[in-house]
């Protein structure tokens, strides 16, 4: 694919938009409230902010610099930018790295539309709680429904990303991140009108500084890190479609806003309405569809109407924020294809469809029927999880970082971010970016690795 027909985002809005929707996630909803929670509170809150502020902004500016100058996609951008090197092995990492994600998280994605879909036929145990908490259990040792329901969000995964920039992740992007944010603000409302929500909202904010210490700052440097889509390419990606006038620096910092405010909106949607209920808060996938269709089940039991509504936009908002991070991954492997091979990008995307399938079945099944197979002692599911999460990610972050501070010229670094020296406060920020760069980031990137181990 060549420069000139690379197509673009229409504006800096639609770009944050796609890139706040790519870092939203389903670990925003569960993983982030737990956290604060375990870690001191609004002590925690501070520390993630600041870990987003010092390290995962200039984490985004690196992959959005490589992305930006080279116009190509992860393989073909270490090509351009260092060509007869071995760095280009890097681009294929990410790709890898990226296959693997995606054929597991649309496993998980898979869940939210099988939820969804229970709630609008009002079969999540509406005012039966005591069944909403079967339902998970039953649904993921199915020999069947758990493939069906991984299909089906891969197959929508696919179709968005088929339609390219802008008439597939552009569109998707500045409809759906919004509409997001709406649903959990909603949800908030609802949340913290709840008799004894009181005790959820003290969870959240109150600092305590004893619970956070060295752990606690790893989690937090973990929580922005990965909570950015850091580490698979997703911003090199994104960013190459990325306008030459618009500023990197602004886009880091507006995606990093945008995370971290949707963390805190989804942590006062649910905790809230967890302590309501007397439950003591969990993490992971019991969570969110285990205790929280409990609890709007409870409030079916006298409000059947108001059950069944906050029950369909809580799934509905689970659904748009997966399918908003899976787009963006599998557009990494869709476009190494394309740009690589010269295959077009519906049959690209069909290829990889049919390998994420092909990966995403054993990993469905882990909770099932495969449940008693492991390799090194894990499922298939976890072990994709923690490849990705705890190894190819960390390596991906931490040559994206020593490509950029190390491999790359510093004039054109600088460039790239000053946009040719005409973007001022970007330029009088520079030098202290590109120290993060060269000696900060690559430090926390081992930091994390180890803790993560």
């Amino acid at each position: 694919m060549s420069v000139a027909k690379r197509e673009s985002f229409g504006s800096s809005f639609t770009f944050i938009m796609a890139m706040a929707g790519s870092a939203i996630g389903l670990g925003n909803i569960w993983r982030f409230p737990y956290m604060v929670g375990e870690h001191g509170g609004a002590a925690f809150i501070v520390a993630y902010i600041v870990c987003g502020l010092c390290i995962a902004v200039p984490c985004f500016v690196c992959e959005a610099v490589i992305g930006r100058r080279a116009r190509s996609g992860v393989y073909g951008a270490f090509q351009k930018l260092a060509p007869g090197t071995g760095w280009k092995y890097m681009g294929l990492l990410s790709v890898l790295t990226c296959f693997v994600l995606v054929s597991y998280y649309c496993v998980v994605g898979g869940w939210s539309i099988d939820f969804l879909v229970r709630a609008l036929m009002g079969k999540l145990g509406q005012g039966r709680p005591d069944a909403a908490l079967t339902v998970f259990g039953n649904m993921v040792s199915s020999p069947v429904e758990p493939i069906v329901m991984h299909l089906c969000f891969l197959g929508a995964t696919c179709v968005i990303v088929s339609f390219g920039i802008k008439r597939g992740i552009e569109l998707f992007s500045k409809i759906t991140t919004p509409m997001l944010f709406f649903l959990m603000v909603a949800m908030v409302i609802f949340s913290v009108s709840l008799p004894g929500a009181g005790e959820g909202v003290r969870y959240l904010v109150k600092p305590d500084f004893s619970k956070l210490g060295a752990d606690g700052w790893a989690c937090a440097l973990g929580q922005a890190f990965f909570s950015m889509s850091l580490g698979v390419g997703t911003v090199l990606i994104y960013s190459s479609f990325m306008k030459k006038k618009d500023s990197i620096l602004g886009s880091g910092f507006w995606t990093a806003f945008s995370d971290t405010a949707f963390a805190l909106i989804a942590g006062f949607a649910i905790m809230p309405a967890v302590f309501a209920a007397g439950i003591e808060p969990g993490a992971g996938p019991s969570l969110v569809y285990e205790t929280l269709p409990y609890i709007f089940a409870k409030m079916g039991v006298e409000a059947p109407l108001l059950g069944y509504i906050i029950t369909a936009i809580f799934f509905l908002a689970i659904l748009m924020a997966a399918l908003s991070s899976s787009i963006s991954i599998l557009d990494v492997c869709v476009e190494h294809l394309c740009e690589q091979y010269h295959i077009r990008r519906r049959y690209s995307v069909l290829v990889f469809f049919l390998l994420a399938a092909a990966l995403g079945v054993p990993c469905a099944l882990s909770f099932g029927s495969l449940g008693s197979f492991k390799i090194l002692g894990k499922t298939v599911f976890d072990l994709c999880d923690y490849t990705c999460s705890n190894i190819l990610m960390m390596v991906g972050a931490l040559a994206f970082t020593l490509f950029v501070g190390w491999k790359m010229k510093k004039q054109d670094v600088m460039d790239e971010i000053t946009n040719g020296g005409t973007l001022k406060f970007s330029a009088r920020v520079f030098n202290i970016i590109y120290f993060l760069i060269r000696w900060v980031i690559p430090l926390a990137i081992v930091f994390i690795f180890i803790e993560s181990l």
